[in-house]
């Protein structure tokens, strides 16, 4: 396998393309509407939340998606979802794209929107149109970091990350940034189908067809495997765009290259993942759970996926109490057919629990593992041999302190 490796310049990092962060008062301080810019046509791949509820932006989105088939830019506000907003709501999301088609230089058909925060609150678009024509102004290969600013509503950093690989003997470049702090739970599918929205650029040649492959398959290892608080958004976007700046060969179906490209990009989305995974509202611990032994890689996953949402576990680990117990019963209301006195857990490399429920650690060392602030369980099934991870952090006072003033 190819190695690439990270370099600077998160979204901005491929060859053309820009991007600004703004303020334009749909925050009281900080910024709150971004641009990204290719500066050349762009091939799109796309997923979006499977809640029945969808934002405006996400309804749009899916129809530029059937109507165009190259893409320049995306705009994106933060304090403000425009979800449950009807008609009003869609009108505003187009308002945005034609706004920033404008003043971008594109056609309309080759612009996307995206929106994050409150629900239910109709968008002031004075600010929002002053706050296009700002970034517009304002795009550039430097602001990558402004424009992960942007799109933060109640995370704590930004996040963004670029990795760089050679294919054929051309240089190739993925771009990433990301915002999720809380309403985590993302459930992402392709078209035609506190928020996670995504968006990856690479300056790779590649065709439509082979970059929603790689991302379907990218998110289904990463952004679908991590949970904050198991709930799924109204507005969880990840976008793409390819704009062939690299000049490689065209990636083809089955090549080492495209299978070089697409361990690239989905260790570019996992990274991001557990990024959001860390900063979930109040979290002290990111919280890495593998399930192996398991009789397939779907089974591993709903078991996996049982523990990352279990609030009890979630709590324990806060406290840094060794509560194995509830890790075992959460395996066992997964659905999975698994024998439980076969299975064995694991803090880290301590063995917490073995088989015919033999329990044999020390309460002093579980503690210390779970002191840290990345703490990895791993549950060996013994009933077959894949295995599945996921990513969540711990449940603190502080994340009922937000969530219960959020609107505030």
């Amino acid at each position: 396998m190819m190695e690439f490796q990270e370099c600077m310049g998160g979204i901005t990092a491929p060859r053309g393309f820009r991007a600004a962060g703004v303020h334009c008062g749909l925050k009281r301080h900080t910024k709150d509407l971004a641009l990204i810019v290719s500066d050349v046509p762009a091939v799109a791949a796309a997923m979006f939340t499977t809640n029945k509820v969808q934002a405006a932006p996400l309804l749009v989105d899916q129809e530029q998606l059937k109507t165009g088939s190259t893409f320049r830019a995306v705009v994106v506000n933060s304090g403000n979802a425009n979800a449950a907003t009807g008609e009003k709501g869609l009108e505003d999301a187009w308002t945005m794209v034609n706004e920033t088609a404008s003043l971008v230089g594109v056609a309309p058909t080759e612009v996307f929107v995206s929106s994050t925060g409150v629900i239910g609150q109709y968008l002031p678009m004075e600010k929002v149109i002053a706050g296009i024509k700002q970034a517009a102004k304002l795009l550039s290969k430097d602001h990558h970091s402004d424009a992960a600013q942007a799109i933060m509503t109640t995370d704590t950093f930004p996040k963004e990350v670029a990795v760089r690989l050679t294919l054929a003997g051309a240089t190739v470049t993925i771009g990433g940034v990301a915002k999720g702090s809380g309403m985590i739970a993302p459930q992402l599918a392709g078209p035609p189908h506190a928020t996670m929205l995504a968006y990856v650029t690479t300056d790779a040649v590649i065709s439509q067809v082979l970059l929603q492959s790689v991302l379907e398959k990218g998110v289904s290892q990463s952004l679908n495997r991590i949970t904050v608080d198991g709930d799924t958004s109204t507005n969880d976007t990840i976008l793409a765009l390819a704009n062939g700046t690299a000049g490689n060969a065209p990636l083809e179906a089955g090549s080492p290259d495209l299978e070089a490209f697409s361990a690239a990009f989905e260790a570019l989305l996992k990274k991001l993942a557990k990024m959001i995974a860390r900063d979930g509202e109040g979290a002290t611990k990111l919280i890495e759970i593998t399930v192996t032994g398991a009789r397939s890689e779907e089974e591993a996953a709903k078991a996996a996926s049982a523990i990352a949402r279990s609030n009890l576990v979630k709590t324990a680990v806060h406290g840094e109490d060794a509560n194995w117990g509830r890790i075992l019963a959460a395996v066992g209301y997964s659905g999975i057919d698994f024998n439980p006195a076969e299975t064995m857990i694991y803090f880290g490399d301590l063995k917490i629990l073995g088989k015919n429920y033999s329990i044999e650690f020390s309460e002093e060392e579980a503690k210390k593992i779970l002191a840290k602030c990345q703490v990895k369980l791993t549950v060996q099934l013994n009933s077959g041999p894949c295995s599945a991870t996921f990513w969540t952090c711990d449940l603190s006072k502080e994340y009922v302190r937000i969530n219960a003033s959020y609107r505030s």
